[in-house]
């Protein structure tokens, strides 16, 4: 029993460990895309290295996740993949890459987090479930976050704020679509071998996107941009994607994405260390807002699934 519990602890400790660095990692995204701009990258090429550079890490889990489900997919879930990796990891990457060029980073990833409520909208519309009451006014506390923290970056003079945001919003909702989506997938394919082909999807349509719009010399970048493209490749979307999972594995998906709401604390003091990002009252109560919001609609859900 002693033992048992030993080992209970321990892979609490590491599953809780696991979704931290997990959750640090997709953050850190915003930061190192807003330092590769410093070096006037363009959003098509620093998305289409950091996909190239990723390739390899997918290619060899989607070649481990056919070896364990040996059935092949058919034309459905070809069709699902093919989808969903565009809409969900393709789209929804681009306009966050594209809504990064004008706000700041810690915008960026608040606004990346309000998927939640997005989510319960969408499923509202296409399954007619009514939403709770608790839930709206959760959701309209992380919209009023959102709005606070918007006001700190209008005051800021953080570039144009309207476009940026809206460019991120659509992303979010991108990216919303593809959750609401991915169950009925991932139930029928498996995680990591779904994740591992719409990664694959999103990969072709990135280099698809620069070599259809961008010529060969758009790559004579300096040596830095090429780091960071390779930092992000692997420690803002590799990594994290298997730590999450790990994570998964040991506390369960309910505790993992709970603990994955320090995300959006973690970028914003992670942009005023790095980037020089200012944090004012307004923006900490705005984050506050949000955080909240999106912890009650994410405890409601688990609530309901149980």
């Amino acid at each position: 029993m002693q033992t048992r519990s030993t080992f209970a602890n321990r892979d609490a400790f590491l599953g809780v460990t696991f979704a931290l660095l997990a959750a640090v990692g997709f953050s850190a995204k915003a930061i190192l895309v807003k330092l590769a701009y410093h070096d006037s990258v363009d959003a098509i090429t620093l998305l289409a290295l950091r996909m190239v550079f990723a390739v390899p890490f997918f290619i060899g889990v989607a070649i481990w996740a056919r070896r364990h489900h040996a059935e092949p997919l058919d034309a459905h879930d070809r069709l699902l993949v093919l989808g969903l990796g565009f809409v969900g990891y393709y789209l929804s990457s681009y306009l966050d890459f594209l809504g990064l060029q004008y706000i700041s980073a810690g915008l960026e990833r608040l606004i990346l987090f309000l998927y939640p409520t997005m989510t319960v909208i969408i499923s509202a519309l296409l399954y007619k479930r009514a939403i709770g009451r608790m839930v709206i006014a959760a959701m309209a506390l992380s919209y009023a976050g959102i709005a606070l923290v918007f006001l700190h970056d209008v005051g800021a003079r953080e570039g144009s704020i309207v476009l940026g945001a809206s460019l991120v919003f659509a992303s979010t909702l991108s990216y919303s679509i593809y959750l609401v989506g991915a169950g009925h997938a991932i139930a029928r394919i498996g995680t990591m071998r779904f994740t591992a082909y719409a990664s694959l999807v999103a990969s072709a349509a990135c280099v698809l996107q620069f070599l259809a719009m961008r010529p060969l010399a758009a790559l004579e970048l300096p040596v830095r941009v090429y780091g960071l493209s390779i930092a992000m490749a692997f420690f803002s979307t590799v990594l994290p994607v298997f730590l999450l999972s790990f994570a998964i594995r040991r506390i369960g998906s309910g505790s993992a994405s709970l603990i994955g709401s320090i995300g959006p604390v973690s970028t914003i003091y992670m942009a005023y260390a790095i980037l020089g990002e200012s944090i004012s009252w307004l923006q900490i109560a705005g984050s506050a807002l949000v955080l909240a919001g999106v912890l009650v609609i994410s405890l409601n859900s688990k609530r309901e699934t149980k």
